[in-house]
């Protein structure tokens, strides 16, 4: 039992187990790359077919190892997995690459193989057998030679116009899905709890009572903002994608603007206080500022204005009724 959980290093491996695992390990990324092109069929037809061309090219070199098998050790492959190798590379998980962007996710093939062939070039340099030596370096050839070959599909998908349109597209679905509840929430999270903050701040000049108001009114916002952006609408005729991922972004970013000039009044001291959360008033209202300029392609001087003239009214009404 214990030696079974024990795995083995790649370097105690025999030619007809590394041959196997290989076998195994390109079995695997066919998988791979087959629930990757399945993934981005309907949407991104483009990048699923550079998936299904990868996967049509392992298969191919799949049945090379394999006849290469049986010719030198016969029909039965030795039951080598990838899993049971404890420096063996390894693969992202599919849940992680999807998340990423398309020109990410496109150019994880040629990351998949330039890991593969640095593997097997890096052991081959360190064997001394020179059978295991000289199928290591074949190995390494061949995954090279698949990298070039991802190159080629990736640089020929990029000319299309159609790749291009998918590039946009997942671009602008990210900005509707995170980035303009998220800029949404932000905004609201900072400038709208400025005004019951610094008024509970300035009407008690007790860090205490103004910490509590900060943090029901950031929390009670976010909770708010983030029920909101989910119930009132399911993006399936706006487009604007998945209303969970909506609303997390919305409320979580809400909380956020709020804690940032809340959480400064944990410090006893009122009057430091108060001047380390303005100082994260004018970090907010530059960040917010910088996300519309970045992504919803406003000039960020424009931005700037926008953000601090309102920021500036709401903080000033919030002082003068807490002064008052």
């Amino acid at each position: 039992m214990y030696k079974s959980l024990i795995k083995k290093k790649f370097q105690d491996l025999n030619d007809k187990e590394i041959l196997s695992l290989a076998i195994d390990s390109l079995e695997e990324d066919i998988k791979l790359y087959d629930e990757y092109s399945s993934h981005f069929l309907i949407n991104y037809p483009v990048t699923s077919k550079m998936f299904k061309q990868m996967s049509i090219l392992k298969n191919k070199n799949r049945k090379k190892l394999v006849e290469l098998h049986k010719k030198k050790f016969g029909e039965t492959l030795s039951i080598t997995n990838h899993k049971e190798i404890a420096n063996y590379f390894k693969r992202k998980p599919e849940w992680l690459v999807i998340k990423n962007s398309i020109e990410k996710v496109r150019n994880e093939i040629i990351e998949m193989e330039t890991l593969s062939a640095k593997f097997y070039n890096s052991f081959a340099k360190k064997s001394q057998n020179i059978e295991i030596r000289n199928l290591l370096i074949d190995l390494a050839l061949m995954s090279r030679e698949q990298k070039d070959n991802a190159k080629l599909i990736l640089l020929n998908a990029q000319k299309s116009r159609s790749a291009k349109e998918e590039v946009t597209k997942d671009k602008r679905q990210f900005i509707l899905t995170w980035v303009q509840p998220g800029l949404a929430g932000l905004m609201d999270g900072s400038v709208s709890t400025l005004a019951p903050i610094f008024a509970t701040a300035f009407a008690t000049k007790d860090s205490h009572t103004t910490l509590l108001v900060g943090l029901a009114a950031s929390i009670g916002a976010g909770i708010s903002m983030g029920f909101t952006e989910a119930v009132h609408d399911d993006g399936v005729i706006s487009g604007r994608g998945s209303p969970i991922k909506r609303g997390f972004a919305s409320g979580i970013m809400t909380t956020i603007g709020g804690l940032g000039h809340a959480l400064p009044y944990l410090i006893s001291d009122f009057y430091l206080a108060t001047v380390i959360a303005m100082f994260f008033v004018l970090v907010e209202l530059w960040a917010i500022a910088w996300i519309q300029a970045k992504y919803m392609e406003i000039k960020f001087t424009k931005a700037v204005f926008q953000v601090v003239f309102g920021g500036s009214l709401v903080l000033a009404a919030g002082i003068l009724i807490g002064g008052g």
